[in-house]
């Protein structure tokens, strides 16, 4: 009983969980269905709102990236802009510092002008006559005051200058044969008279207007006005035509001594060989001797420039390539060409001895360019001892007069004159004449090269036409039956030259 009423009571507890769970799921379902519901609509309210603000974004988009747009733009532009001002500005400021420069430079080269342009009014003053200073002065007092004159401005200083210099010009092209111009000076009694000048090289004259002071004008220490120191008879009348007229003979020598100095001390080269003293014979053999060799080997070359003939050679290698020797003959006796001559020497010689012939033929042509090539060598040696053999003379006959009387300055001035002279030209004929010696040797060194090429060909030609595997022995045509054919020459060894 037990048993079962405890069976019967869980059965019990659980029909009542059972129908306790149902109710707990209904209700259940009835929440969620409201919670679904209820998120729906939320949802559905959410997604309205998100439609209206995505629409309201996209209306306002527009506008503000078309204004970011414009801003981007005129961003760009005011860059550009800046760019462009930054440039301005460095090359304003490369350009201002080049002008500054360039002002400097200028302002430099202005103060150097001035200074020059003054210098030159200071020095005019002391150059020109003193009687001059009565048409010029005043322009020379103002050129040198306008440098030291702190209120003109530079161009004013530069115009009073230049208004100088333009003056000083004028008064040059004046001079030129002589000038003339008013002006006052002091006779020998003191008195101011008027008259006129006439300047005439280094010498001033002056004529009163009265007529009756004529004469030299002399400058006094402190005064623009000289002193007139009158002439007597002939010279006075010459003066006073001279002054009045402009025209006439000048009653003196205006150089002062200096046409007639410079007469007597003109030389030339005979004057200068004369002094050179007896030395100087040998020296004038010594450079006839060379210029005459050189004359004659200049000629030579070019004679034997004109005989050059390569086609000629180049036949004549080939007729002894191909044992032709009458033809290589032919050609050389028919050819003027040294190279030719000389192998043609050797063809003809051959059967004594092909080397010896050829370095006989070398050695002849080799002597006709070496002609007058000893004379040079000589003369380079001999000129400069004979030069300081004359030095020697001319210096013993300046200290044989040094150990006697003095009177005569000239004659060791002479000795020591001949002992230069006789030197230099020395040393001048014998550096004139070493540049023909070099070359006609460097066109000697080039003979002797073509020639020993020209030699060693042939006898490499003539020792492969001879001897040589798979050659054949030279062909001489025979003019008559008794004409042998000539045996191969035997091989030699090449000989170096």
């Amino acid at each position: 009983m037990k048993t079962l009423s405890g069976f019967l009571l869980v059965a019990c507890l659980s029909v009542v969980a059972v129908a306790q769970d149902s109710s707990d799921k209904a209700a259940s379902d009835r929440a969620m269905n409201q919670i679904s519901s209820s998120a729906q609509a939320e949802l559905s309210k959410s997604i309205g709102e998100l439609d209206q603000l995505r629409q309201q974004i996209t209306a306002e988009k527009l506008p503000m990236s078309q204004e970011l747009t414009s801003f981007e733009e005129r961003l760009s532009q005011l860059r550009r802009d800046y760019e462009r001002v930054s440039r301005q500005v460095d090359e304003g400021n490369l350009e201002t510092s080049n002008v500054k420069a360039q002002m400097k430079a200028r302002q430099e080269e202005l103060a150097y002008v001035g200074n020059l342009l003054d210098e030159y009014a200071r020095t005019f003053e002391s150059k020109v006559n003193v009687s001059e200073l009565q048409y010029c002065g005043e322009a020379i007092e103002t050129a040198k005051q306008a440098a030291e004159n702190t209120t003109l401005s530079a161009n004013q200083k530069f115009q009073k200058q230049i208004s100088f210099v333009v003056l000083s010009v004028n008064r040059l092209f004046d001079v030129v044969g002589g000038m003339r111009f008013p002006g006052v000076g002091v006779d020998l009694q003191g008195n101011v008279v008027e008259g006129q000048y006439a300047i005439i090289g280094p010498v001033a004259l002056f004529l009163a207007k009265s007529g009756g002071v004529a004469g030299l004008v002399v400058p006094q220490s402190g005064s623009t006005k000289p002193l007139i120191r009158p002439l007597e008879g002939v010279l006075q009348s010459g003066i006073a035509t001279l002054v009045e007229t402009g025209s006439g003979s000048i009653p003196l020598d205006p150089s002062r001594g200096g046409a007639l100095k410079a007469l007597v001390q003109r030389t030339n080269i005979i004057h200068v060989f004369e002094k050179g003293g007896p030395i100087m014979w040998p020296l004038l053999v010594a450079s006839v001797l060379a210029l005459g060799t050189v004359i004659e080997r200049l000629l030579f070359l070019m004679s034997e420039k004109r005989k050059r003939d390569s086609r000629a050679l180049e036949t004549f290698f080939a007729a002894v390539k191909h044992g032709d020797l009458e033809s290589a003959r032919s050609v050389g006796k028919a050819s003027r060409f040294y190279v030719v001559r000389a192998l043609n020497y050797a063809i003809e010689h051959k059967d004594e001895s092909l080397e010896g012939a050829l370095e006989h033929a070398k050695s002849l042509e080799m002597k006709r360019f070496s002609r007058g090539i000893p004379i040079l060598d000589t003369v380079i040696t001999l000129a400069p001892l004979l030069g300081l053999l004359g030095t020697v003379t001319g210096m013993m006959g300046s200290f044989s007069l040094i150990g006697g009387e003095l009177n005569s300055p000239g004659a060791i001035t002479g000795g020591i004159a001949e002992a230069l002279i006789a030197t230099a030209f020395g040393l001048g004929i014998a550096i004139t004449a070493l540049l023909p010696f070099n070359f006609l040797n460097a066109r000697m060194d080039e003979a002797q090269h073509e020639l020993d090429s020209a030699a060693a060909q042939l006898t490499l030609m003539m020792q492969a036409t001879a001897g040589g595997p798979g050659t054949t022995a030279p062909h001489t045509p025979s003019s008559g039956p008794d004409k042998q054919p000539a045996a191969p020459a035997p091989k030699r060894e090449l000989v170096n030259t």
